[in-house]
């Protein structure tokens, strides 16, 4: 399947309807899909990007129902293979192609697919290619997600093709974006992959406001018809702003813990603090992401196991320092049998974060009334943590 999205631009992709774990980590609840686009000029004709080697038949039978006869560059915007992984069948099947990409990406394509020197032209930021009546920009964008990552401009149409910035991963049968049906898809996806690089997002937003942007083509998920729907969203979650809620993460073995987790948070929401709670083993972690993009702190609440925090919650420390959000305080609570290392544990795992530790509550056995009543008083210092910061009120 064909589509055009302006004259001379074709979207050539696949959609992943069925696909539900990426990176073997990410739950994909709504598929994905893999764009890949023909930009046809009056000389030349170029292929931005490829697709997942699973989908490389459907490339390949949409450059056919296309009439590609030639191609002359395939522009790789990224090395990582769900966009790049067809592109030793793209040369076998247009042998004249060759491949043009940044000098990094050439090095991570050799890596993974051993693609022949001779087979690459390299560019450098803001080097200029024309395919006759259409001129392509090249915009080096290093660490929006990969050290290789980079854009591609349409002069003429004010297409900016973006590789994984921007995107979403959602599996539509609509070309173009529909916003209120995209944003969460939207906001996951940059919590799950793009939210530990939120200083060079922001660097990279601030460059392209010299670009005149009509459409932005990204590689997951449907095209923006409007940019600013899109570039609004990510100066959001970039920025430094947090809202007034917080995260509670938290395993229960046997009771204790969980009523922990009742008690704090009926005593917060009393407080009025927004609470997003997870049950670690049932949570989704693309949700739990996604809740750490605005959110002011987070509980982690465990039981302990032999000395230490319950490996889901060590999973979920691990993954929040590696996501890096904004988050400003973190408290720890959970119960214990006979003794323990739960907080230095956890702070270790966190220790890529600069943000406050609110002291933590860990009990023997279950929760007795002076327990309750220190719960209380966390209650009382998250509330005033929030209060007494100039937090975003729209979430």
């Amino acid at each position: 399947m064909v589509r055009k999205i302006k004259e001379g631009v074709l979207w050539a992709g696949a959609i992943d309807w069925s696909r539900r774990l990426f990176d073997e980590l990410i739950p994909l609840p709504e598929g994905t899909s893999y764009n890949a686009y023909v930009v046809r000029g009056n000389e030349r004709t170029v292929l931005i990007d490829t697709v997942d080697p699973s989908k490389e038949e459907e490339l390949l039978s949409n450059l056919k129902e296309a009439g590609i006869e030639k191609i002359d560059f395939i522009i790789s915007q990224h090395g990582e293979q769900d966009h790049s992984g067809c592109i030793p069948r793209v040369l076998e099947r247009f042998p004249e192609a060759r491949v043009l990409t940044n000098k990094k990406c050439k090095e991570i394509l050799q890596d993974l697919l051993h693609i022949p020197d001779e087979k690459f032209r390299v560019v450098e930021d803001g080097e200029i290619l024309s395919l006759g009546g259409k001129t392509l920009e090249f915009i080096l964008a290093p660490w929006v997600h990969w050290p290789d990552t980079m854009f591609t401009y349409i002069r003429e149409d004010k297409i900016l093709f973006t590789c994984d910035f921007l995107g979403s991963h959602l599996a539509t049968s609509d070309l173009f974006a529909r916003e209120e049906e995209v944003y969460a898809g939207a906001k996951r996806y940059y919590a799950e992959i793009m939210m530990p690089f939120r200083a060079n997002i922001r660097k990279h937003l601030e460059r392209l406001e010299k670009y005149e942007i009509e459409l932005i083509a990204p590689s997951h998920g449907p095209v923006y018809k409007n940019p600013e729907f899109i570039l609004n969203a990510y100066r959001r979650w970039a920025s430094d702003e947090v809202g007034p809620e917080v995260v509670v993460a938290y395993v229960s073995m046997h009771g204790s813990t969980e009523r922990m987790v009742a008690y704090l948070v009926d005593e917060l929401i009393k407080r009025d603090v927004r609470v997003k709670l997870f049950n670690l083993t049932v949570t989704d972690i693309g949700e739990f992401a996604e809740a750490l993009v605005d959110a002011a702190g987070i509980v982690f609440a465990t039981p302990t196991l032999l000395a230490g925090p319950h490996p889901l919650v060590l999973y979920a420390c691990a993954l929040t320092a590696a996501l890096r959000p904004k988050i400003r305080f973190v408290s720890i609570i959970g119960s214990y049998g006979w003794g323990g290392r739960t907080v230095d544990i956890l702070k270790n795992l966190l220790s890529p974060l600069r943000v406050d530790y609110l002291p933590p509550l860990l009990i023997k056995g279950y929760p007795g009334k002076e327990d309750l009543t220190s719960l209380q008083t966390l209650a009382e210092k998250i509330q005033e943590r929030i209060t007494s910061q100039d937090l975003d009120q729209e979430m």
